[in-house]
């Protein structure tokens, strides 16, 4: 018995120590402040373009049409695999992009690789694919079993290598993840052993990543993460090479995962999840704000734009404008969108309609899912998303684009 009562405070002392922040770094700033607009995300509301439908929780106006110049769109390599998913992106010092995405016989499967390829925006073209890591690899590096590997995300280290995170399973399913990451100092041409980060001291499961990070004033990095054991929420991890500073949750119960951060200032930042709620409750889009550099989140309510329980991209361009992409209906993943809000203006607005098979009947709806997008030089913007589960799509946003989109916008914001 003494034995038991032994452990048991042994135990509740190691959550403690874990859980005590006086002992760890200074929480920083964010080191991004990017000057938005200080309007409650509340108050956005989404408009539809001519080919839209308003659904009941949408505001109906004139329609935003977007003429010339024209988008630029090709795929990811083809690597043989019959499936292929969650694709990202990273900038490249000498201007390319670096993608990474998982392909496989299916997700989860034990074939699964995560494979890299780099634009060339001169010539644009994608080079051969590589693979950066696979099952025999992941065990052999994390001296551990690994049942399945998954969601690579990139990001920026402060001395300039290039990290790569990406989800391990050992046991069960993604409920059972960790997550891992290898880090690179040529640009992703070789990677080193890969790591894995301790997000809780006694059972680390069920930490998966999908949204790039975020810098702090330190040098350290905030990685957007989910749990989806037991309840479904954001965390915020503060992360420093592979170790696991501190962590944050962003939201609590069963309904909100897969957060992208939008930075407001230096302490500010607001949250928005993928929904993964009953049938009962609304299908929209879940946001959390914080007021003090990640260390702690508030609920603040819904975004009403609909999530169908898919993932949402984020971005901010260099003059404040903010862009996302989603799945704007709330069943199915068959109509994909980009949304703009202008730093000056609290609508977001349809500005483009990437895929749409409304049209099809049930049985004939394409799945057009995980988006994901980048800036290299602060006004173009890369994005990626898995189509159909058996390609992935990149479309370049070039400036002039964007800046004719944002025009289109003002007009109609002054009629």
């Amino acid at each position: 018995m003494s034995r038991v009562i032994a452990f048991s405070f042994l135990l509740l002392a190691s959550v403690l120590s874990y859980l005590h922040i006086d002992s760890r770094p200074t929480w920083a700033l964010f080191a991004n402040d990017v000057p938005v607009s200080n309007a409650n995300p509340l108050d956005d509301v989404l408009e539809p373009n001519e080919i839209s439908k308003p659904s009941k929780n949408v505001k109906n106006s004139t329609p935003v049409k977007i003429a010339q110049p024209s988008l630029r769109s090709d795929w990811l390599p083809d690597t043989g695999a019959p499936s292929v998913h969650a694709a990202s992106l990273i900038a490249l010092r000498d201007g390319g992009v670096r993608a990474f995405w998982f392909a496989g016989s299916r997700e989860g499967a034990p074939d699964v690789v995560i494979n890299t390829s780099v634009f060339d925006p001169q010539a644009s073209r994608w080079s051969a694919p590589t693979v950066v890591m696979d099952r025999v690899s992941a065990e052999k590096g994390l001296s551990r079993y690994i049942a399945k590997l998954g969601n690579p995300v990139p990001a920026r280290m402060a001395d300039g290598r290039m990290q790569l995170f990406f989800v391990t399973v050992s046991i069960g399913g993604w409920a059972g993840s960790s997550i891992s990451s290898v880090i690179s100092d040529d640009e992703g041409l070789t990677w080193d052993r890969p790591q894995r980060l301790i997000s809780s001291p006694l059972i680390n499961l069920s930490t998966l990543v999908k949204s790039p990070a975020i810098a702090f004033a330190d040098g350290r990095l905030g990685l957007p993460a989910y749990h989806e054991w037991i309840g479904r929420f954001g965390e915020f991890l503060r992360v420093e090479a592979s170790q696991v500073i501190d962590k944050r949750r962003m939201s609590s119960g069963r309904g909100a995962i897969q957060p992208v951060v939008f930075t407001d200032g230096p302490q500010e930042a607001s949250a928005f999840f993928r929904q993964t709620r009953s049938s009962s409750q609304p299908k929209q889009i879940p946001v959390s704000e914080t007021k003090d550099a990640g260390q702690s989140w508030v609920a603040i309510g819904d975004l009403e734009i609909p999530n169908p329980n898919s993932a949402v991209a984020a971005l901010t361009l260099a003059n404040g404008t903010r862009l996302m992409v989603l799945n704007n209906i709330e069943a199915g993943r068959y109509r994909l969108v980009m949304v703009m809000r202008e730093s000056n203006f609290l609508q977001w607005k349809v500005i483009q309609v990437l895929e749409d098979d409304e049209s099809l009947v049930n049985d004939l709806h394409r799945e057009f899912s995980y988006p994901y997008l980048i800036s290299a030089s602060g006004e173009d913007v890369h994005l990626v998303y898995t189509w159909e589960r058996k390609k992935i799509k990149h479309v370049y946003f070039p400036a002039n684009w964007l800046k004719h989109a944002a025009s289109n916008l003002k007009e109609k914001e002054v009629q």
